[in-house]
């Protein structure tokens, strides 16, 4: 069968029921050869994809709102990207950040010191292949910087799975099962209680002083898009300020123009001390980055590195998704997913399985009133041709390529609704 022309503008076409039966075939091929802890949401067999638009390999086109789990951010593989990528590729694939010097890495710490919030010293940046590599980065320099070792995070986050990362994250038992012990000296509270930090964890559990960081995600990701109140984080930045913690924000799946601000944190007038920013950053390719307020680092060199963090060919790949997200995409994010989200609440309103429909830009969740609701809804969906993901315990989250139209997101919300009342009249 030949491929569509113009897969990113085509609409919502099933061929086959979900899976189809050439899917069907290679997964029951490739499986047995693959890790058993890979999740696989879906028996989906992507052949291409473009745009907000997915194809599998029985010809059945997807509207995907999940963007590879909030990351190609400017679409997949967008024209711009892909001919930077290519553009790369030709001339300097790798040679290693941390011990050479190369066009790119200097112009992307650069440009990133330009986004961040206001520093009267300015900011400086590490880039890793991924998030949890940023937010294992800030662990160390948190701890280095301060002399300190003990770190405080909060119930529902997610920041990672490996072992420093993985002991900050809490928001689902099974990926901290089997894998203790876990770096010791890490204290959890609930998202949103900043009072327990003084008055429970000072007083029974960790000195103060003994504290490098504060680590959170300024709105939740994982833990169910759950948007916290501006005196949270501003209650965070006066306890660090006071006591000479770090405040580290985790904005590796709300940064870079999801939620209509280039990060989460405009939208509460914080500044942290360290900013960790990944997954859209470069539309899907590997790279992350770790942006601290400039008189924080203080580690020497050698001190920490990384071989291809930072890989010129990815470095292209962002520099490249800069432009676009600075040039529309950031605004078409604060706009069509203030449409999206009315949509979507117009639609389930008075709808008795659900609790709660919450979001900022095109960071939006649902929040259902049962688990099995929102995992029967998001499986629906996807037999209808609509890609989403649970988050949380009980919730839906949509976080769409920043370049969605209002005419996609009307055929999303469509069919998530019709999904909703579907299951819901089945209960």
């Amino acid at each position: 069968m030949p491929e569509v022309t113009d897969l990113s503008t085509h609409p919502v076409l099933l061929k086959t029921a979900l899976p189809g039966p050439l899917a069907q075939a290679e997964i029951a091929r490739q499986k047995p050869h693959m890790s058993p802890s890979l999740i696989h949401c879906y028996p989906l067999m992507v052949k291409r994809a473009a745009g907000c638009m997915v194809e599998d390999i029985d010809g059945n086109v997807l509207l995907d709102v999940q963007a590879g789990v909030a990351t190609c951010s400017t679409g997949h593989c967008h024209p711009a990207v892909a001919e930077a990528v290519s553009r790369q590729m030709h001339t300097l694939v790798h040679i290693c950040g941390t011990d050479f010097f190369y066009p790119g890495y200097g112009e992307l710490c650069e440009r990133l010191d330009r986004l961040a919030p206001p520093n009267p010293g300015g900011w400086q940046t590490f880039l890793t292949n991924s998030g949890t590599e940023a937010v294992e980065a800030a662990i160390k320099l948190s701890r280095y910087h301060t002399g300190r070792s003990q770190l405080i995070a909060f119930r529902g986050g997610f920041h990672g799975r490996s072992l420093g990362s993985l002991s900050l994250t809490a928001s689902k038992p099974k990926y901290r099962k089997g894998f203790g012990p876990l770096t010791p000296g890490t204290h959890h509270v609930d998202f949103g209680d900043w009072e327990s930090i003084e008055k429970v964890l000072f007083h029974t559990t960790v000195p103060a002083n003994e504290v490098a960081a504060i680590v959170v995600e300024p709105i939740q990701g994982e833990g169910g898009y759950i948007i916290p109140q501006a005196s949270f984080l501003q209650n965070l930045r006066r306890i660090c300020d006071e006591n000479g913690i770090m405040l580290v924000f985790d904005e590796v799946q709300s940064g870079m123009g999801r939620t209509g601000k280039m990060f989460a944190l405009e939208h509460f007038g914080v500044t942290p001390d360290i900013i960790l920013a990944a997954k859209g950053i470069a539309s899907g390719m590997p790279l992350g980055a770790m942006i601290a307020r400039k008189e924080i680092m203080t580690w020497p060199g050698g001190s920490h590195g990384s071989t291809c963090g930072g890989n010129p060919v990815c470095i292209a790949a962002a520099l490249a998704t800069l432009d676009l997200i600075e040039g529309g995409m950031m605004q078409n994010a604060a706009v069509v997913g203030a449409d999206f989200k009315q949509m979507l609440s117009d639609g389930l309103t008075g709808n008795p399985g659900v609790h709660e429909v919450r979001g900022v830009g095109l960071m939006i969740g649902v929040e259902f009133t049962a688990p099995q609701i929102a995992h029967d809804v998001a499986n629906l969906c996807y037999e209808r041709g609509l890609l989403v993901l649970e988050c949380g315990t009980k919730a839906i989250r949509m976080s769409p390529p920043l370049m969605i139209t209002r005419e996609q997101c009307i055929v999303a919300s469509s069919i998530f609704t019709q999904a909703v009342r579907d299951v819901v009249n089945k209960q």
